[in-house]
């Protein structure tokens, strides 16, 4: 198993992406921990898991909650003994207003998918580097790449603003063999907060431009995330992975 003896923290593991991860992960053999806001949901995901054989347990975090932040962590080395991988998967979709420069969707955006990385981020080090290492995975997106003009702004910044920070989090922590990296999904499933990429049109618009004519599918981002995850990726770190059916290739 790939993952066997590691404790992983997974947000927004209650559905999607992350629930696909965290389903994996645990079939690897990790003891996976499901953060996430949706409660009903991410227990239901780690039963699931549990009915398979697998090792899950669901603890309740809003990503931009410092303080919550820093009890799950506390709670999760409280009962597992370490902390070794950490994916920071929560996130706030691009198109849940079509006002592109909505203040309020603005802070949304920033205070979820780039402040909840941060913070993952600043309370995941302090186990990891008592463990010897550990590996961190943040979720960016082909949109922290490029411009969109169906995205609000803030999801493309945010978005970016992950890119970056993965790069300067694994420089700063390369010599603790804390690793970091960042998976940049293309078109996928439609976000469970998404409005206008959610609509078939503007999805057939979006998957027309990728080369391989297709969304792709959660477990398609699962897999790497959980190489990265793995000490199969022990020589990378700053790295950021395209899943995105060759989009930003074209």
């Amino acid at each position: 198993m790939r993952l066997a003896t590691k404790v992983a923290i997974i947000t927004g593991a209650a559905s999607g992406m992350g629930a696909a991860t965290a389903k994996l992960f645990a079939r690897e053999g990790a003891t996976v921990v499901i953060a996430d806001v949706l409660e009903p949901e991410g227990r239901e995901i780690a039963a699931e898991i549990g009915k398979a054989g697998g090792r899950a347990s669901f603890k309740k975090l809003d990503v931009t909650d410092e303080a919550a932040w820093k009890a799950v962590v506390a709670a999760v080395v409280a009962e597992h003994g370490r902390l070794d991988i950490l994916v920071n998967n929560a996130g706030l979709a691009g198109s849940t207003t079509r006002d592109y420069v909505d203040t309020d969707a603005w802070d949304a955006l920033m205070a979820i998918n780039a402040k909840g990385v941060f913070l993952g981020i600043k309370y995941a080090v302090p186990p990891m580097r008592a463990a010897g290492g550990g590996s961190i995975v943040n979720l960016s997106s082909l949109s922290g790449n490029v411009g969109q003009s169906y995205t609000h702004m803030g999801y493309n910044a945010s978005k970016g603003a992950v890119r970056t920070l993965t790069k300067q989090a694994a420089v700063h922590y390369a010599k603790e063999n804390i690793r970091v990296n960042s998976i940049h999904p293309g078109v996928m499933p439609p976000m469970r907060t998404a409005k206008l990429t959610a609509d078939p049109v503007q999805r057939q618009r979006m998957i027309d431009r990728v080369p391989m004519g297709r969304a792709g599918r959660v477990e398609e981002v699962a897999y790497p995330i959980l190489f990265l995850a793995s000490d199969e990726a022990s020589y990378i770190t700053g790295a950021e992975l395209w899943v995105d059916g060759g989009y930003l290739a074209a």
